[in-house]
């Protein structure tokens, strides 16, 4: 059998291919899921806490993204300024070097390769206060369900911005024609065909940028986040194009 070469967020595997009662043992790639802790440092410089606030089922990659759109859409942070470091690797580990890091003063962002973790780290500004109403979920999330692991009916209700009028607009043969070119880009559904899509497009249907997950909230939530970090939101000028079904809880963020 002839060997695969994995793309990133899939593995090679063997598998046994039948045809009727035959079948035939070959190399394929399957996405992968994995489990991803989320930390949160936060409070004053002199008193820092540390609080594992989720996991949640993934697909390693963007981890820094991820961490970064879920603290937006769940209402924790408010401005990308809020975040002043994100490090792929548990907090003791002292090779954990920040992924993203504003060490060097609030107007510059770095960006560095994702380190091979289950564990992100957020270091908050130390002038930002967190609310623990926004904190109060279960631990563990499915990648199926971004609303699953609410502790209760008012934690769904997603801290907003006041509604303004949206000039946006696209014309309908463009839109129709957006399915093909999001599928187009999907590198690792193309090898895999295990992945949920999320695209940012403009009124003329260029393709922004893309994210995959096996999750749909956690393909927006790095889409966004990467967006967050680069201080583009609230994105009035951009479309956001799904793969699947736009449910309750994307439609909030």
């Amino acid at each position: 059998m002839d060997s695969i070469k994995p793309v990133r967020g899939s593995r090679a595997i063997v598998v046994d291919r039948f045809d009727g009662t035959r079948f035939r043992s070959q190399h394929d790639l399957v996405s992968i899921e994995e489990p991803l802790e989320l930390r949160l440092v936060h409070g004053p410089s002199e008193a820092r806490s540390v609080k594992s606030i989720s996991v949640t089922m993934r697909t390693p990659g963007h981890d820094a993204e991820l961490a970064a759109g879920f603290l937006i859409t769940e209402g924790i942070v408010t401005d990308e300024t809020h975040i002043d470091s994100i490090s792929v690797g548990p907090e003791e580990d002292s090779e954990a070097a920040p992924v993203i890091d504003r060490s060097s003063g609030h107007d510059e962002i770095e960006f560095r390769a994702d380190k091979s973790s289950n564990v992100v780290t957020v270091q908050l500004a130390s002038h930002v206060e967190v609310s623990t109403a926004n904190l109060q979920r279960n631990f563990y999330t499915t990648s199926s369900c971004g609303i699953c692991g609410k502790a209760s009916l008012l934690a769904l209700r997603t801290v907003c911005p006041p509604r303004r009028v949206n000039t946006f607009s696209i014309d309908a043969e463009t839109l129709c024609a957006m399915p093909d070119r999001l599928r187009a880009a999907q590198g690792i559904f193309d090898k895999t065909g295990g992945l949920h899509a999320a695209g940012l497009f403009d009124a003329n249907g260029e393709l922004d940028s893309l994210r995959e997950d096996v999750g749909r909230h956690n393909a927006v939530d790095k889409l966004l986040g990467a967006a967050f970090l680069e201080g583009r939101l609230p994105l009035r000028d951009r479309l956001l194009f799904l793969s699947g079904r736009v449910s309750f809880e994307l439609m909030q963020k």
